[in-house]
């Protein structure tokens, strides 16, 4: 695999928003993959710091790890110094909790957001979040975009509503995805279709006469005339 990670970099982080994927990448390489991202980010912050964010999705891939996940946490620790924001996402919180990194890296956090949670880890966020039996059973309950929103000491229940737009870019649904597809593909066909109606609506019909366009009017003014000298008339003796 050493080819994946001995190329010419090739990408520009002074651009307003830059996404590294491994998404492609074999499971056991995307730590290694991760990792060497937010080094190289890491980097790039420390000798040139201005106004950034960092968000980290599937967060729990570093956790897997102890050097990964400490690194996150140093990441945690110092990235306000160089004014960068951190962001770090994970489907399963209880990943963060059974690690000592991952769990300093959430009692570091300014704001968390927990949204609907199994009754197995439940309890265990309780613990970490001081949760009251009410706030416990809409943890449970919650449904789609509904959840706990934590900023110091104060908790808010919430409920996330995206937009039409929002909803069609950052849906997992495998069947919404399939209507977008579909749908896309149907506009696709109507709008060839209308382009070959148009096309056809323009052909000239045989046998019927076309009227001259502005430019064969031209060209008939301007062609030169063809003079015609009218006969003689020959005296009679």
């Amino acid at each position: 695999f050493s080819g994946l990670f001995t190329q010419q970099t090739n990408f520009d982080l002074n651009r307003g928003m830059v996404v590294f994927s491994v998404r492609d990448l074999d499971d056991e390489l995307r730590p290694v993959g991760m990792y060497l991202v937010l080094n190289y980010i890491w980097n790039r912050v420390r000798f040139n710091p201005h106004k950034r964010i960092l968000i980290v999705d599937e967060a729990w891939f570093m956790m897997q790890h102890e050097d990964s996940a400490k690194f996150v946490y140093s990441i945690a620790k110092r990235c306000r110094k160089y004014f960068l924001g951190l962001t770090v996402i994970t489907q399963d919180v209880e990943d963060f909790l059974n690690s000592q990194y991952g769990r300093s890296v959430i009692t570091n956090s300014s704001m968390q957001v927990l949204l609907k949670q199994s009754p197995a880890a439940v309890d265990l966020l309780a613990d970490v979040f001081n949760l009251t039996d009410g706030e416990k059973l809409w943890l449970l309950e919650a449904g789609v975009g509904e959840g706990l929103f934590f900023a110091g000491t104060n908790h808010v229940a919430i409920k996330v509503v995206a937009s039409y737009n929002e909803d069609r870019l950052i849906t997992t649904d495998p069947h919404q995805l399939l209507e977008i597809q579909e749908g896309e593909a149907m506009m696709e066909a109507n709008s060839q279709a209308a382009e070959a109606a148009f096309a056809e609506s323009e052909a000239p019909i045989p046998g019927v006469p076309t009227e001259p366009t502005a430019t064969e009017d031209a060209a008939v003014e301007t062609s030169p005339s063809v003079n015609q000298t009218p006969p003689t008339e020959t005296p009679s003796a």
